[in-house]
């Protein structure tokens, strides 16, 4: 038997990167995965493929988890098509970086709304469905740590979504549904490519400060998260496990 035999999980951003390694390691626990995406149908259809080809059991739903409406739609989707709810992971994001003199009111927000707005949103439809044993898991960033040039927004994004993490570990404890976060260190993504990371001397840098001497990949983050939405995390609440490498 799986550890998360009979459990029902849904991952938002999960069309690509760490989502898609998320989805894949919770199908391949046991758990009934519902992929969301915001725009790649395509990326989230792999996903699900992938997921079903090897014997798991999933389904792709659109979504903008920064708006309520959008929000509500996904995880009743996956009440309908699975029966329950157990395990939310909010890693839908926006990774972005700016100097701090093109720092726009548009990028401040884009960030925001997607990075810390989606993940309250998503968290309160999911409260509704969530029993006792329920498991969150936020995706945050070692970014709060390593303080790194040019990101402060996207850093603020994570930062604050560390504070809500450990009040909704509080709020939601006596109803017994956990509140956990896993912060990534440098892991190579199509965000991490796509910003410019992957190659330059940023990544060059990070790596440098990496105790274990490489950059991340997905399913070093997918691991983690796996161990917290199964039963052997039952006793953890509030934390969050820094998956970097080693990096502060």
């Amino acid at each position: 038997m799986s550890k998360l035999d009979g459990k029902v999980a849904v991952v938002t951003g999960a069309s690509k990167g760490i989502g898609a390694a998320i989805a894949k390691a919770l199908a391949k626990d046991g758990a009934a995965v519902v992929v969301n995406y915001a725009s790649s149908k395509a990326g989230a259809d792999a996903v699900v493929g992938a997921i079903t080809e090897a014997g798991g059991r999933a389904i792709a739903v659109q979504g903008d988890v920064s708006k309520a409406a959008q929000a509500q739609r996904l995880i009743e989707s996956a009440v309908h098509q699975f029966g329950r709810l157990d395990v939310l992971v909010n890693n839908s994001g926006i990774y972005e970086f700016a100097a701090i003199e093109e720092v726009t009111e548009e990028h401040y927000r884009r960030l925001f709304d997607v990075n810390v707005l989606g993940v309250l949103l998503a968290t309160q439809a999911a409260a509704k469905h969530l029993g006792e044993g329920g498991s969150i898991i936020n995706i945050s960033s070692a970014i709060t740590h390593v303080h790194t040039p040019t990101a402060a927004a996207y850093a603020g994004t994570k930062g604050a979504l560390n504070a809500i993490s450990g009040v909704l570990a509080n709020e939601l404890a006596p109803r017994r549904i956990r509140v956990n976060v896993v912060s990534p260190g440098f892991v190579v993504t199509e965000g991490t490519h796509s910003a410019g990371v992957v190659g330059s001397d940023m990544e060059a840098g990070l790596v440098a400060q990496t105790p274990l001497g490489r950059a991340g990949q997905p399913d070093d983050i997918a691991g983690v998260v796996a161990f917290l939405a199964s039963d052997d995390a039952r006793w953890l609440t509030g934390e969050e496990i820094t998956a970097s490498g080693g990096i502060r």
